[in-house]
């Protein structure tokens, strides 16, 4: 058995989400995310969402609220979350915990990817 396997550096950063996590099976439908963004989603059996992002130009998300918690973690880029009474800028490596009920809008910078987790149902598939 061959055992010198060519592998990049372990720290290598990527500049996009590997292709095995990009299928059309997954892909977000254009109605249940801003315009600009291209996503896909994962979805667990009591209807909680992985949902990762992909914004190649600047993207402004409209003020929203949701009926659960949202997570997420900027992988690359920023997103600037926008509340009524402040602004917060969640750079590459920063997480962030919006609960639900909270209203929040928000911006990214071009080439910004994002993981976000919903304690529910965020968004559709391309059916």
């Amino acid at each position: 058995m061959d055992t010198n396997i060519n592998l990049k550096e372990e720290n290598t950063l990527l500049n996009d989400f590997p292709t095995f996590m990009k299928s059309n099976s997954n892909a977000i439908s254009p109605s249940s995310q801003s315009k600009g963004v291209q996503g896909w989603l994962y979805e667990s059996i009591n209807g909680k969402q992985m949902i990762y992002w992909v914004c190649k130009q600047p993207v402004i998300s409209s003020e929203h609220t949701h009926e659960y918690d949202e997570y997420f973690i900027v992988v690359q880029g920023a997103y600037t979350l926008v509340f009524r009474d402040k602004e917060v800028e969640v750079r590459q490596g920063e997480e962030y915990h919006i609960p639900k009920g909270v209203p929040h809008a928000g911006r990214s910078k071009a080439n910004t990817r994002t993981i976000h987790c919903f304690g529910g149902k965020r968004a559709e598939i391309i059916s």
